[in-house]
């Protein structure tokens, strides 16, 4: 493996309390203590740019198997790289669930030469019907990393209670992430509120949402237990995350960069490419994700990448839920938070690496020397974002034609260069 140095850049490390100029050095897959150039060495100029530890996304749908035309797994780290994603958490839904042991090897042997690392997700449920358990120790012996039954709730609460207690043994060890929705409340195509009334189509309430919070965290408190709440998007669900907190429970929460920049209005447009489960929400909040954000309510920021082909999305009302998301994640949240005077760069590195590291309890979310060496360049750059420039095998973004104002512009991964735009 070749090694890399990279010279007179501003290196970000949040986790060590960092942020200086100097020079970061990379052999054999980890970053080292400072040696002299070979010939084999790539050394790349970081004036002007900004080194920060590679991002890590704990919510991503590959589509691989069964729905290879929307994604893939190379074609999703592709994706990645290109906006400085080096780890991803891949969820379930894929086509057969991953239900079973030789779907989890299926995927971790496609992604061994990817261009960023896939930790694979577990259902908790047989083909995600939320009423059958799965064999959990043996889905864990195939190397999953995370338990979940995302794009639908667990419906047996009993179920989930036994995950959560599994989880959290020893020898197994791994989060369970959890999609908050009420199946009998939900159902709906748009917020359910006056953008669902002006369009005549049927709405899904916050409470919906509401209702899946409350559940998973009072199974957290009762059992002493953590869990992780996926895509928050409701005021209600931040200010019961952030009760929680308060009182000890162990539970942890993400959101995404659409509920932080957009609202639901975007729908008036009837283009699918805005609709996602949970939906867009109202500008208020649009405001408590953010702030939840700043109190350290909400610990990391997720993408919920979510690939679908144009003429799935054709139709406004017909159309699946979803959009995608890796390859703007940093660069909309930076937008939106840091241009805003939300949060520092160091805040933001914070709540897309070092956090997601904990919660996922892997590597990375630090340039500290012996780590493995996955690292995101970037800079302060407009940039309008095209959706046929993107590097994935759908185009459904949520961002297309905003112009956003921070640009990876080379991405390191396992000690590798894996995109690069210098």
């Amino acid at each position: 493996m070749s090694s890399i140095i990279i010279k007179n850049v501003r290196i970000l490390d949040p986790a060590n309390g960092i942020d200086r100029t100097g020079d970061i050095f990379i052999k054999d897959g980890v970053f080292s203590a400072p040696f002299e150039a070979q010939t084999d060495t790539a050394v790349i100029n970081g004036e002007g740019l900004t080194a920060a530890p590679g991002l890590i996304d704990l919510h991503v749908h590959l589509r691989d198997p069964g729905q290879t035309a929307k994604e893939d797994v190379i074609s999703g780290c592709k994706a990645a790289a290109a906006g400085g994603v080096t780890q991803l958490l891949a969820m379930p839904n894929t086509v057969p669930a991953v239900d079973k042991p030789e779907i989890v090897r299926y995927i971790l042997d496609k992604a061994k030469d990817a261009d960023s690392t896939v930790h694979v997700v577990g259902s908790i449920t047989k083909g995600l019907g939320g009423h059958e358990a799965t064999d959990i120790e043996a889905l864990r012996r195939a190397g999953i990393s995370a338990l979940s039954d995302d794009g639908k709730p667990v419906i047996d609460t009993s179920i989930m209670a036994a995950a959560m207690k599994l989880a959290a043994r020893e020898d197994i060890n791994i989060p369970v992430t959890a999609h908050c929705e009420d199946p009998f409340l939900a159902g709906g195509k748009v917020n359910e509120g006056r953008v669902s009334e002006t369009l005549g189509v049927k709405g899904m309430p916050a409470a919906a949402e509401d209702a899946g919070t409350a559940r998973e965290i009072a199974l957290a408190e009762a059992y002493d237990l953590p869990v992780h709440i996926c895509h928050v998007s409701t005021r209600t669900s931040a200010a019961m995350i952030r009760d929680a907190k308060k009182r000890g429970v162990k539970v942890t929460a993400e959101t995404a960069p659409h509920y932080l920049m957009l609202t639901e209005k975007e729908l008036l447009r009837r283009d699918a490419d805005y609709r996602m489960n949970p939906p867009l929400r109202t500008e208020a909040d649009r405001l408590a994700m953010i702030e939840g954000l700043k109190d350290g309510t909400i610990d990391a920021i997720a993408t919920d990448h979510a690939p679908h082909t144009p003429e799935e999305k054709s139709d406004f009302e017909a159309a699946p839920n979803g959009s995608i998301g890796m390859e703007t994640s940093f660069a909309a949240s930076y937008t939106v938070l840091v241009d805003g005077g939300y949060l520092t760069e160091a805040e933001l590195i914070d709540k897309m690496s070092v956090q997601p590291a904990r919660i996922l309890r892997s590597y990375g979310g630090t340039l500290s020397e012996g780590e493995t060496a996955d690292l995101m360049l970037y800079k302060k750059e407009s940039w309008t974002v095209d959706p046929e420039k993107l590097h994935g095998r759908s185009k459904n973004t949520p961002f297309k034609g905003l112009t956003l104002s921070a640009k990876v512009k080379l991405t390191i991964s396992r000690g590798r260069i894996v995109y690069s735009e210098l």
